[in-house]
């Protein structure tokens, strides 16, 4: 709250600085109006003026919606593994993976398992995000995309995981009884 207070009061200044720097013949319609009567869109074009200066951002400090997507090299891609081509145009970008823990475990277990998991992946220099959703499920989110088939790999390995599903895949772990389903 105090940064949005200290920002609104920036834009007042500015707003009167622009006001006594320009004869009133000159400013557009809603800039003649008493600040007290600006409506949202004119707060927007004074925060527009304000901007109007300002360097743009790296690429990497853009949000993630605006960065550019990762080149991809089709010529080091293997076409027989299409996980690959997901896993290299997913690098940089967020990814959600769900993971069920097998047997009927309580919440608390399912807490306890996940978070050891999650240990364990950022010890490998994975960084996963862990939120728990269901009694047996937890969501892992992944800031870098490509590194959800490396944690997959490891979570399949363990004894308690059921699955993993990555892009609507399911991946059964190695001691899951549906792991011959497909």
């Amino acid at each position: 709250m105090r940064g949005t207070s200290f920002l609104f009061f920036l834009l007042i200044i500015t707003y009167i600085n622009i006001s006594n720097g320009k004869k009133s013949k000159d400013k557009p319609e809603w800039a003649k109006k008493d600040i007290r009567d600006f409506s949202d869109a004119d707060m927007e074009r004074l925060f527009d003026q304000w901007e109007e200066d300002e360097e743009p951002l790296e690429d990497d400090e853009l949000p993630e919606h605006l960065r550019p997507a990762p080149q991809i090299d089709m010529s080091k891609l293997n076409m027989e593994n299409p996980e690959e081509l997901l896993q290299m145009t997913k690098k940089g970008r967020t990814l959600m993976t769900f993971v069920s823990v097998s047997g009927n475990p309580t919440k608390d277990e399912t807490e306890e398992l996940t978070k050891l998991w999650q240990t364990s992946l950022w010890n490998n220099h994975i960084q996963a995000e862990r939120y728990l959703v269901d009694d047996n499920r937890a969501i892992f989110l992944f800031k870098d995309g490509a590194q959800a088939w490396e944690a997959k790999n490891y979570l399949v390995d363990q004894e308690k995981c059921e699955s993993v599903t990555i892009e609507s895949k399911v991946y059964h772990g190695k001691f899951s009884d549906k792991k011959d389903e497909l």
